[in-house]
C-alpha cells in the first residue's frame, strides 16, 4: 500500500548538483508525472504490491483526489474523531478503490471511489470507535441518524425533531433513542476529568454516588416484614422491646411477667424462624 503525505519536502533537502544521482521516488514521479490517470491505474493493476513504480503510480493518483476524500469526511466532522484521522481513514478506501478498481465495470474512477471511501468511513466508526459492545443495527442507525440530521436540517429549514428524524428513518421514537443513548459509548471519559462550573466537586468521579449502608438495612427489614406476621404475638413483643426498645432481657421478663430464660428461648426460635426464612430467601434469588 503506498503511503500517502502531505509534507512538501524544501528544496534544500535534495542535492542538485551535476552528476549527484536524483532520489530513486523522485526519479519515478518525474517519469510518471506525464500520464493520464487511465495509464497510472494500468500500471497499478498491471504490477504486484511491492513494486515501487506501483507505489508512485498510487501516489499520483491520491494526490489527484484529495478533494473527494475531503467532500466524504465533511459529513463527519461533527463527531469528536479528530478530521486528520477522519482523512486517514479516507485515504485508506481510496487506495483500496484504486487496486480494486476495473475500469471494464466502471469508466469513472470518482464514481467507485466515492462509495468505497464512504464505507470505509462508515466501518471505522461501526467496528472501530465503540468503546463498549453495542449491537450492529444500531450502531448502523447512529450513522443513518448522523447523516439524516444534516439532511432534515437543510429540508425543513431548521433542527429536526424527534418525530422528524423517526419518521425520516423509519423506526420509533424509543429506537432513536436508544440509538441516541449508544451513541454515548462512542467515546469513554474518564473519570479523573476535570469539572468546571460546580463548586465543591472537580473531578466526573465526585458525582458517583457512594454505597449507603442504609439501602441494605431497608432491603434485610423489608423482607424481615414479609415474615413478620408468622411470628406469634409474644415474640413479636419481645423483639420490639430487645431491638427497638434497647431492653435486657431481664428487663423484659419483668414487663411480660415470665422468666429472663424464658424470654431468651422465645427470642431465640424467633430470630431463628426469621434467619431461615430470609436464608431461603437468598438461596433461591442465587
Amino acid at each position: 500500500m503506498a503511503v500517502v503525505s502531505s509534507r512538501k519536502v524544501p528544496a534544500g533537502d535534495i542535492d542538485l548538483r551535476p552528476g549527484v544521482p536524483a532520489p530513486a521516488g523522485r526519479v519515478l514521479n518525474q517519469d510518471l508525472a506525464g500520464l493520464d490517470e487511465r495509464a497510472l491505474l494500468g500500471i497499478v493493476r498491471s504490477l504486484p504490491l511491492g513494486s515501487e513504480r506501483r507505489a508512485a503510480a498510487c501516489e499520483l493518483i491520491v494526490s489527484s483526489y484529495h478533494g473527494l476524500v475531503r467532500s466524504c469526511v465533511r459529513r463527519y466532522l461533527r463527531s469528536p474523531e479528530p478530521a486528520e484521522d477522519l482523512m486517514q481513514v479516507g485515504y485508506v478506501g481510496l487506495l483500496k478503490a484504486i487496486g480494486n478498481f476495473d475500469p471494464a465495470f466502471c469508466a469513472s474512477l470518482a464514481a467507485y471511489a466515492r462509495p468505497c471511501i464512504s464505507g470505509e468511513l462508515k466501518r471505522h466508526f461501526r467496528d472501530k470507535r465503540w468503546q463498549v459492545h453495542v449491537e450492529r443495527p444500531v450502531k448502523d442507525l447512529v450513522l443513518r441518524a448522523r447523516e439524516a440530521t444534516e439532511q432534515l436540517a437543510q429540508e425543513l429549514g431548521r433542527t429536526p425533531a424527534e418525530s422528524d428524524m423517526a419518521r425520516h428513518l423509519g423506526v420509533s421514537p424509543d429506537e432513536l433513542r436508544h440509538a441516541r443513548r449508544a451513541e454515548l459509548a462512542l467515546q469513554a471519559t474518564s473519570l479523573d476529568a476535570p469539572l468546571t462550573g460546580r463548586p465543591g466537586i472537580s473531578t466526573l468521579a465526585d458525582l458517583l454516588g457512594r454505597e449507603d449502608l442504609r439501602i441494605d438495612h431497608m432491603l434485610d427489614m423489608n423482607a424481615v416484614a414479609a415474615h413478620w406476621d408468622d411470628l406469634p404475638a409474644r415474640e413479636q413483643e419481645i423483639l420490639l422491646m430487645d431491638f427497638y426498645g434497647g431492653m435486657r432481657q431481664n428487663e423484659i421478663g419483668r414487663r411480660l411477667g415470665i422468666s429472663q430464660m424464658h424470654v431468651s428461648r422465645l427470642r431465640a426460635r424467633a430470630l431463628g424462624y426469621l434467619r431461615s426464612c430470609l436464608l431461603d430467601l437468598a438461596e433461591q434469588a442465587s
